[in-house]
């Protein structure tokens, strides 16, 4: 199953690349050849993503994705879920680093004393 977070990353790659290979997704997202591809698949099965060939492409094993109109929905809320998550794990490193600063604050009055 694929997270938010592949998706979002594999949904906004493809938008701002059609072009992309399986290869440059795959280094992109640091994750292997195969499974770049099993993602890539996994996404146009359940319809968020099209995919299609060169016609006058040299390379004839070239491939264009492109997202389909559920697929760019899906972006959409993908985007929104994605932007809670960070931003709620924003704050609590804010609150963990608050926290340490207060205790090396306290160590460095226990040590003057």
């Amino acid at each position: 199953m694929l997270t938010d977070e592949f998706r979002y990353k594999i949904l906004k790659l493809v938008q701002e690349k059609p072009d992309i290979s399986q290869r440059e997704l795959a280094k992109a997202l640091g994750i292997s050849l195969g499974k770049a591809n099993f993602c890539l698949k996994s996404l146009i099965d359940v319809g968020l993503l099209k995919v299609s060939n060169f016609r006058n492409s040299k390379n004839k094993l070239a491939y264009m994705y492109v997202l389909t109109p559920k697929g760019i929905e899906e972006k959409a809320g993908i985007t929104m879920r994605f932007l809670k998550y960070k931003m709620q794990e924003y704050e609590n490193l804010q609150s963990e680093i608050e926290e340490l600063r207060g205790a090396v604050g306290e160590l460095a009055n226990e040590e003057k004393k």
